[in-house]
């Protein structure tokens, strides 16, 4: 188990890191990165999740004939991120038996390694239909044989 402030992260089955460098385009008036672009950094560590474990990857799951909507999100904000700083984000698959995948994140300055950023996500199945998947589809179950040692 893993302590941020008042949060306690789970132990986690996967962790991915990919690192973000704070764009122009990000920053509000006050010279620091919007609040908002951290769902995309969100993003950003769940596609590079994807990439270092084939098979969730948002084409993976939409060949597969599925979509994964975010149902829930959370974000807490620390400290912040200002214009041209690198910034690692920690992708942390938490091992659930539902139908869905759940997600923690830690955002990092890269310079000094403080948090900037943590929150968690969870994400359900739908089908082509549109229907919500109560099960696990095939491909996430193969996915986790793949990936997970129990």
């Amino acid at each position: 188990m893993k302590r941020i402030g008042r949060h306690i992260f789970q132990e986690a089955a996967l962790v991915a890191t990919t690192t973000i460098q704070v764009r122009f385009s990000e920053v509000d008036s006050m010279k620091v990165v919007w609040h908002g672009e951290y769902v995309r950094y969100f993003e950003d560590g769940r596609e590079a999740f994807g990439r270092s474990y084939p098979g969730i990857g948002y084409l993976d799951i939409y060949e597969a004939g599925y979509t994964a909507p975010i149902v829930d999100m959370e974000l807490h904000y620390l400290r912040p991120l200002s214009l041209n700083e690198q910034a690692t984000v920690e992708v942390r698959y938490l091992k659930t038996e539902a139908a869905k995948l759940c997600f923690e994140y830690i955002v990092r300055r890269s310079s000094d390694g403080e948090v900037a950023a943590y929150g968690s996500t969870t994400q359900v199945f739908v089908d082509g239909a549109g229907d919500l998947s109560l099960n696990s589809p095939a491909f996430y179950e193969n996915w986790k044989q793949k990936w997970l040692s129990e």
